[in-house]
């Protein structure tokens, strides 16, 4: 397998892991254009502190495994319902449902283009047997 992912399949990829796990209500945002801080930004929420650390586990177990890529940091609050993975390119957070409400990033970023479903489940389509 290619270690090297496109920052756009990376986010796609990362997308599919979390919707396999039953990540909720999965965006990705392509920030390229307004931030220099990545590329994309994918976030996704759990109904619960243990499903929000599970999705963050799952993420980098699998990214690590088939790609061979570790975050350059992963940060979590204290009561694990913010979990961050950053690769450089791609920034994932990972929120209690509840949380992902408050902070509501997707307004605060909505100058961002974002990625249909449809789009990055293709783009994912041909790494499916590296996300399940």
């Amino acid at each position: 397998m290619d270690n090297k992912l496109s920052s756009n399949k990376l986010a796609c990829v990362i997308a599919q892991i979390l919707d396999d796990k039953l990540g909720k209500d999965i965006t990705i945002l392509n920030i390229s254009h307004v931030s220099s801080l990545a590329d994309f930004f994918v976030i996704a929420s759990g109904d619960s502190t243990p499903q929000v650390k599970a999705l963050m586990e799952s993420v980098k177990d699998k990214i690590k495994k088939h790609f061979s890529r570790l975050p350059l940091r992963n940060e979590n609050d204290p009561k694990n319902r913010w979990n961050l993975l950053d690769y450089g390119d791609v920034v994932v957070h990972i929120m209690h449902k509840d949380e992902r409400e408050n902070y509501a990033l997707e307004k605060f970023w909505s100058h961002a283009f974002s990625i249909s479903e449809n789009e990055w489940r293709s783009e994912a389509a041909e790494y499916s047997e590296y996300t399940k």
